[in-house]
C-alpha cells in the first residue's frame, strides 16, 4: 500500500474544505442577513429590550397596512400621494419606490408573465413580459421585457419585437429564482 503524499493529502484537505464552503456559505450568508435584517429593524426602536423594537415595528407596519385598506384613511392617502406626486425630485423619487415595490408585491405585480426572447444570433435570453404593447411610445409591435442578471439582483430593460417573445407556461418565482441562479435552480 502506497504511502499517501503531502500533495495528495493537500489535495483532499482543499477538497473537503472546498466541500464544506458549499454547505456553510448558504446557511452562513442567509444567517447573517436574517439578523442584520432584524438588529437594523430592532434599532429603529431601541427600547432596552432586545426584539421588542423590532415587535413594534412589525406591528406598525402591519396596523398601517390594515388601517390604509380602509375606507376613512383611503381620502388621506390620496391627498398625500398627490402632495408628493407633484413635488419635482421628490415625485421622481416616490414614484419610482412605489412602482418598484407594486411590481413585486400587491395586486399589481409585474413580473408575473414569464417570457423568452430570441436574440439575433439565435441565443435565448429569459425575462418577464412587464407591457405588451409600446404604442405610446412611437414603437407598435413592439413588448417591454426585464431581463433579469444572474447571482445579481438587478437587471435591464429591453424593447424587443413582439415576434422575438415566447411566453414561458411557468411559475414566475420559480423561474426569476431559476434566472437569479444562473440557471441552477431548478424549476419545479
Amino acid at each position: 500500500m502506497e504511502q499517501p503524499t503531502f500533495k495528495s493529502i493537500s489535495l483532499r484537505l482543499l477538497k473537503y474544505f472546498m466541500n464544506g464552503l458549499l454547505l456553510m456559505s448558504p446557511v452562513a450568508i442567509t444567517v447573517y442577513a436574517v439578523y442584520w435584517i432584524i438588529t437594523t429593524l430592532d434599532g429603529w426602536l431601541d427600547l432596552g429590550i432586545p426584539g421588542l423594537g423590532l415587535l413594534i415595528t412589525l406591528a406598525g407596519i402591519t396596523l398601517v397596512g390594515f388601517v390604509g385598506g380602509s375606507l376613512l384613511v383611503g381620502p388621506l392617502l390620496g391627498f398625500i400621494e398627490n402632495l408628493l406626486t407633484r413635488a419635482p425630485f421628490i415625485k421622481l423619487i416616490y414614484t419610482s419606490i412605489k412602482d418598484l415595490m407594486e411590481a413585486f408585491v400587491g395586486d399589481k405585480r409585474k413580473f408575473n408573465q414569464p417570457v423568452m426572447v430570441e436574440l439575433s444570433d439565435g441565443t435565448f435570453k429569459p425575462g418577464f413580459l412587464t407591457q405588451e404593447d409600446l404604442t405610446q411610445l412611437g414603437y407598435p409591435g413592439h413588448v417591454a421585457v426585464y431581463l433579469p442578471h444572474s447571482y445579481n439582483f438587478s437587471g435591464n430593460l429591453f424593447v424587443v419585437s413582439s415576434e422575438s417573445v415566447k411566453k414561458v407556461d411557468v411559475n414566475a418565482t420559480e423561474y426569476m429564482k431559476f434566472i437569479v441562479s444562473g440557471g441552477v435552480t431548478h424549476i419545479s
